[in-house]
């Protein structure tokens, strides 16, 4: 769960909407509430099985004892070139702030308007209330908006 905010005392929540059917799919809602200090998001294995939904916290289909890569996985249509990393990026909570950090993905993550990452070069940027992230190229289906929500405890 998030921590109190000492400055305010107010427990600040997020919120991360589906803004596309794909992104819909993807989360197994609408929306799914931020709710842990780290949030991962990444591509679904190809071996995974299709049509599929992975809501937050199902985790992938996996073998053996490899750990959760995770919280959210992107399907993506085999047929199509590759957007999405097997780990592409993360959603964390610290000091009261949100932060989007991009994995090291291919083709970045479109946060607010401006590229983050790509080339494998990942980045950091502060989420905003109302922020448009787009998981890979300009052209992904996969289109969420974030929202803050700062209601007192």
């Amino acid at each position: 769960m998030l921590e109190l905010d000492a400055k305010t005392g107010s427990n600040p929540g997020a919120t991360l909407v589906a803004a596309t059917d794909q992104a819909r799919r993807a989360l197994g809602a609408d929306e799914v509430p931020i709710v842990s200090g780290s949030f991962k998001f990444g591509r679904e294995r190809r071996s995974s099985p299709r049509g599929g939904k992975s809501p937050a916290g199902s985790g992938e289909q996996r073998r053996g004892a490899i750990s959760e890569l995770n919280d959210v996985y992107l399907p993506e249509d085999p047929a199509a070139a590759l957007q999405i990393a097997g780990a592409h990026f993360t959603i964390e909570h610290t000091d009261g702030q949100f932060w989007l950090t991009d994995r090291g993905s291919s083709c970045g993550t479109v946060v607010a308007g401006k590229r983050l990452g790509g080339r494998r070069k990942g980045g950091k940027t502060e989420l905003h209330d109302g922020d448009e992230i787009i998981v890979g190229t300009r052209s992904s289906p996969y289109i969420f908006k974030f929202r803050i929500d700062t209601a007192t405890s």
